[in-house]
């Protein structure tokens, strides 16, 4: 896949180089984070996003803690405020912490959390690839944009088309921020892979035509038996997939699994300002002065899913005895 990665580091500059998505597709323009304070607002204005992408870009915000001498449980205090429902954010500080005040160290264990992701994408992707086939259907945007590797969801399908087992793929928009026209959009045309666009609204009706054979989607928080947290909208797309018969995957590392979460009741659900449903990009699309709800995901249940593509294999139900096995709690 012709990646375009979120990030890049400067060690020598003391600088976290960031791919601004808001301004994507029309302009790739880096932004430079300096401190640990300024990665907290960037993750918070959507500048970096994605589960994965957010851990590592956290991670790194602790290094820059170091540099600028910033006080680290501050700095620790603010980026786990910055997104609440993406639990890599607080496994990747949770990992950085054993070395507060130790420069090496700190960034040694970043670079470490970065590769990991690199490496475990590239296995989520060949899993994925073997249980995708003819046109699929996804949400939001799962590429190496959102994570700093390969993808999730969007690597599988990726890999996928490169071994001739997808052939087309159907991307919805994903309203309000648009990732999935802005972002999905721009790295499958960068891949080479054939894929249309379409309103959110539009998918049950594909799938009544037939025009879908499978649906994927990656996953900001699982819990121990399945449920999963992504990208609002997810929800409605796991219905209308097993109301027409059609098989429905989540894609994620093992890392987005929150083990102290029995079910998806004890999922926090980040609510982001009404205006980025009135507005986009400055311009107002709803009458001035009328209100709005923001979601910024919802809850599927796990009762809807198919399998569950991780890094090490698919499983299928029962999803808590094969995710308790795979993290190596029994």
């Amino acid at each position: 896949m012709d990646r375009v990665l979120p990030f890049r580091f400067a060690e020598e500059e003391g600088v976290f180089w960031l791919l601004d998505q808001r301004r994507l597709p029309q302009e790739e323009v880096y932004v430079p984070v300096r401190t640990a304070r300024e990665m907290a607002q960037a993750i918070r204005d959507m500048v970096v996003r994605g589960a994965p992408a957010i851990g590592v870009s956290a991670a790194f915000g602790m290094v820059l803690a170091h540099l600028a001498g910033e006080d680290l449980e501050e700095a620790d205090r603010r980026l786990r405020a910055s997104r609440p429902t993406a639990v890599n954010l607080f496994h990747a500080l949770d990992r950085m912490r054993p070395f507060w005040g130790d420069l090496a160290g700190s960034l040694l264990e970043a670079r470490r959390i970065w590769q990991e992701v690199e490496e475990t994408e590239a296995a989520i992707s060949r899993h994925g690839a073997q249980v995708l086939w003819g046109q699929v259907l996804t949400h939001c945007n799962t590429g190496p944009l959102a994570t700093g590797g390969y993808g999730t969801a969007l690597g599988a399908i990726v890999e996928a088309y490169r071994l001739g087992r997808v052939r087309h793929v159907w991307v919805d928009e994903t309203r309000p921020y648009l990732q999935g026209a802005r972002l999905t959009a721009y790295e499958l045309q960068k891949a080479g892979v054939p894929a249309t666009l379409i309103t959110d609204s539009m998918a049950g009706w594909l799938m009544a035509r037939g025009a879908v054979d499978a649906v994927v989607v990656g996953v900001d928080r699982m819990a121990l038996n399945g449920d999963f947290a992504n990208k609002v909208g997810t929800y409605a797309l796991a219905v209308l997939a097993h109301h027409h018969g059609i098989p429905f995957y989540a894609a994620l590392p093992l890392s987005s699994v929150d083990p102290r979460l029995a079910s998806g009741e004890g999922i926090p659900i980040e609510e982001r300002s009404p205006e980025e449903v009135v507005a986009f990009r400055g311009v107002r699309i709803a009458p001035e002065g009328f209100p709005a709800y923001h979601p910024a995901f919802d809850v599927t249940p796990h009762r809807y899913l198919t399998g569950i593509i991780t890094e090490k294999g698919v499983l299928y139900p029962p999803f808590a005895e094969g995710l308790r096995r795979a993290l190596g709690l029994d």
